[in-house]
């Protein structure tokens, strides 16, 4: 079993490599696709003389034919130079690695609420199927899941932060807080509050709907019953020998939302006016940033492949079956 799932996850990892390659020629080949001039939106609009654009042009490596510049991009991110940002003019790693905590913190939290609470709630509302348990987070459910994230969060503010005050209205932090300590931690996660909720409620009822339906589908299986006739308790019954068969799927679709949380967080951060990679893409799209969108595209597509990757290996933890299939 070591030798047969060492031997599955490393040849997982030598499928992700020649996948990533390619996902960085696509990204490549839809920025440049895309309309407009970076260098006029560097220039603000001026009417620059053309020898003085046609110049920036040669700096940033324009003036290039398309097949030029991608294999000197595609070099330059195998040495993990993802370029220079036109817009904010620093490396575009290092913009990035900047703004990473701020969304690592806001999807993590989300990641956890929205996987804790959905598989709780699934297992109950199964487990008491029928019921007025059931059929109420059931209605909830559906509601939440046919909310766009943009509208919940503007009411979430309009509700929490505005009106009662409760949490603040937007970022990450407030300019006379402490930066460090126990009062910034607390600061920070007042600003937590309301993006985390508004960002796990779409995942939640997702996970929520799905763990539902696979323990119900678990729970009048013939090992279930058999298990009920041995003697075991219903909490055995419920997470020994249900819960774990019905994980399978769920792991799956976790580990597949896990991936886009970074692509889906724009509308959550431009929102809440969170400082993470979201609203970070949501800048370098309005300046046409191409280093800078190339650059968060690229580390949005190797999250959505690793966590692919990350998945496989936890549903061949789970099913050993995998291994061999």
């Amino acid at each position: 079993m070591n030798l047969a799932f060492t031997t599955y996850t490393a040849r997982r990892l030598v499928q992700a490599a020649p996948l990533i390659l390619t996902v960085i020629v696509i990204n490549f080949v839809l920025i440049h696709a895309v309309p407009g001039d970076p260098v006029d939106v560097l220039l603000g609009g001026m009417d620059a003389d053309p020898a003085f654009q046609d110049e920036i042009r040669r700096e940033l490596g324009l003036d290039q034919t398309l097949p030029v510049q991608l294999w000197t991009y595609v070099s330059n991110v195998l040495n993990f130079d993802l370029g220079y940002s036109i817009r904010f003019r620093q490396d575009v790693l290092d913009l990035i690695l900047s703004r990473l905590p701020a969304s690592l913190l806001l999807m993590g939290t989300s990641f956890v609420l929205s996987s804790s609470f959905g598989i709780l709630l699934g297992v109950t509302a199964a487990y008491r199927g029928g019921g007025h348990f059931d059929r109420t987070v059931t209605f909830i459910a559906l509601s939440g899941y046919s909310m766009p994230v943009f509208w919940l969060g503007q009411l979430m503010l309009l509700v929490f932060a505005v009106s009662l005050g409760w949490f603040p209205i937007q970022g990450m932090e407030s300019l006379r807080a402490s930066s460090s300590g126990f009062e910034h931690a607390i600061d920070v996660g007042r600003h937590l509050v309301l993006p985390a909720l508004t960002f796990s409620v779409y995942q939640l009822t997702m996970i929520y709907r799905l763990t539902r339906v696979k323990m119900r589908e678990s729970l009048e299986q013939e090992f279930v019953k058999a298990a009920r006739a041995r003697g075991q308790s219903e909490l055995g019954v419920v997470f020994r020998h249900a819960l774990p068969n019905a994980m399978l799927s769920v792991v799956t679709v976790m580990g597949l939302y896990a991936g886009h949380m970074l692509a889906g967080s724009v509308l959550t951060e431009t929102v809440f006016a969170w400082p993470g990679m979201g609203r970070l893409m949501f800048e370098a799209i309005g300046a046409r940033d191409y280093p800078l969108l190339l650059g968060l595209f690229t580390c949005i597509s190797v999250a959505v492949i690793l966590a692919n990757v990350v998945t496989d290996i936890i549903y061949a933890l789970i099913d050993p079956r995998v291994v061999y299939s």
